[in-house]
């Protein structure tokens, strides 16, 4: 299992029997290539309307997974909500490194914004999810244009994913419902 894609694979999750690139030669610089596991499709046509944050939609959706990983979808109709990540495919790069948010006048770098609008500009959202059938799985929540490419789909974990937040940066007392 050379590529990561072997449908059948019995080794298990254990990293340590996993077959990995060389640890001593890693470059963060180095290209990183992904290829799309599916696609999302929603009622989100267009750039206008769409809702800020997942939290603040109730649009409905499902995501396409392409044939090739749809045995990955084993079992994961047990959780409730999924981290959805996506690829921004109608940003133009390079963008600026601030930016002014939909909530405030005045501009903030990049990675202190939830911007598509990113250096690596990908999306990151928790859907929740309504059901699966074959390689279709049924969801809400939606803040994800049509077509957008699917990158990645992770269980949601209360245990593991539920934090108390302390502070939300200039965001403090700013959050409300808004489309773009």
């Amino acid at each position: 299992m050379k590529n990561g894609t072997n449908s059948e694979d019995t080794e298990g999750m254990d990293i340590i029997k996993r077959e990995l690139h060389n640890i001593k030669n890693r470059d963060a610089k180095s290209d990183i290539n992904l290829k799309p596991i599916g696609v999302l499709h929603s009622s989100l046509k267009t750039l206008k309307g769409i809702p800020i944050q997942f939290s603040m939609s109730d649009t409905k959706g499902r995501i396409e997974i392409f044939e090739e990983y749809t045995s990955g979808l084993k079992d994961l109709d047990g959780f409730s909500h999924v981290y959805c990540i996506y690829f921004f495919d109608l940003v133009r790069l390079p963008v600026p490194l601030q930016s002014k948010p939909f909530l405030d006048n005045t501009k903030k770098g990049v990675f202190a914004t939830r911007t598509p609008f990113r250096p690596n500009p990908i999306g990151l959202s928790v859907l929740k999810l309504i059901n699966i059938e074959d390689n279709l799985i049924f969801i809400k929540n939606v803040d994800i244009l049509d077509k957008t490419p699917i990158l990645d789909i992770k269980p949601y974990v209360k245990e593991f994913d539920t934090i108390k937040v302390s502070k939300s940066g200039w965001l403090e007392s700013k959050v409300r419902k808004k489309l773009s």
